[in-house]
């Protein structure tokens, strides 16, 4: 448990020998530790595939880069991760899947994975822009709701601008996602267009405006259920916990080394899990309306 717990926090097999070393005296091998951390990997493929709930009234999905070492190179490759939340408000890690090359064919296997592990509907699924992805969830759960993640279309956005402008277009840009419906969005929208602003940074616009067919859903909902979906702090809160294991660790020799150390992150994150958001009680006020009796179903 000790070397596990060490490993889960970051550290390499070397570290870990010599922090035994230190701390109890007790001389053991990097190998010894790796062949420990090993066992990981049959309790990943359990966890991997245990069944799941028919119904999640809103699932995240995410994904992290990470460095791993991959025929004499190090590469980056994508962690992609979906956060479920029940008809109660309570959460669960529903998966976990490294990809270097992202597409349909990747999502649409992503999906069929968690439909023949027992998920029937989706009601909202929250996805980070990726080309293909709205397209794929829809083949295999025809009836949700996608919705991109606007957290991500402002990191988007400002990845455009200059650091010393980023500040004043995050406000500008503040006057589309509060808007109070989705008329008023697409008029903010042509406003920013017209500014200073989005002159000086057509690509903001344009940006949105591709993805317009999935932001919309978003002002279906009260400013309470909105801050819920676009703040996204669990997916947040959860990246942030990723990423520090993953700096510690710098780049992993394999795909299974990165996968044990993901793995045992959200697995220790998972346990402290125990209350709803805050926002859930208005959350499902409204999801019983929008959804009626598929929300019902979640809810039995």
């Amino acid at each position: 448990d000790k070397i596990i717990s060490m490993y889960a926090r970051g550290m390499s097999t070397r570290e870990i020998a010599g922090h035994l070393l230190d701390l109890y005296g007790i001389e053991v091998s990097p190998d010894l530790i790796s062949t420990v951390t090993d066992a990981v990997l049959d309790e990943i493929a359990t966890w991997q595939a245990r069944p799941l709930e028919p119904v999640y009234p809103l699932v995240f999905f995410d994904a992290l880069r990470v460095k791993i070492r991959d025929e004499g190179l190090v590469r980056n490759k994508a962690v992609h991760i979906a956060l479920g939340v029940r008809a109660d408000g309570t959460k669960e890690i529903l998966g976990l899947w490294l990809e270097q090359n992202e597409g349909a064919k990747f999502w649409l296997r992503v999906m069929n994975e968690l439909r023949n592990r027992g998920v029937e509907d989706i009601l909202l699924a929250v996805v980070d822009g990726l080309k293909g992805f709205p397209e794929a969830i829809l083949a295999v759960f025809p009836e949700a709701m996608v919705q991109t993640c606007i957290v991500h279309l402002l990191r988007h956005s400002l990845d455009f601008v200059a650091w010393k402008d980023r500040k004043p277009v995050a406000v500008a840009l503040k006057d589309i996602y509060r808007a109070v419906d989705a008329t008023a969005a697409e008029a903010a929208l042509t406003a920013f267009e017209a500014s200073p602003w989005g002159r000086k940074y057509a690509a903001i616009g344009q940006s949105w405006r591709r993805a317009w067919g999935e932001v919309v859903p978003f002002y279906a909902f009260p400013m309470e259920v909105r801050r819920l979906l676009y703040t996204t702090n669990s997916i947040e809160a959860l990246n942030s916990r990723l990423r520090r294991a993953i700096r510690a660790r710098g780049h992993f020799p394999t795909d299974e080394a990165a996968l044990k150390l993901l793995f045992l992150v959200l697995n220790r994150t998972e346990k402290e899990w125990t209350m709803p958001p805050r926002e859930w009680s208005m959350a499902k006020a409204q999801f019983a309306v929008l959804f009626g009796e598929r929300f019902t179903r979640a809810m039995a």
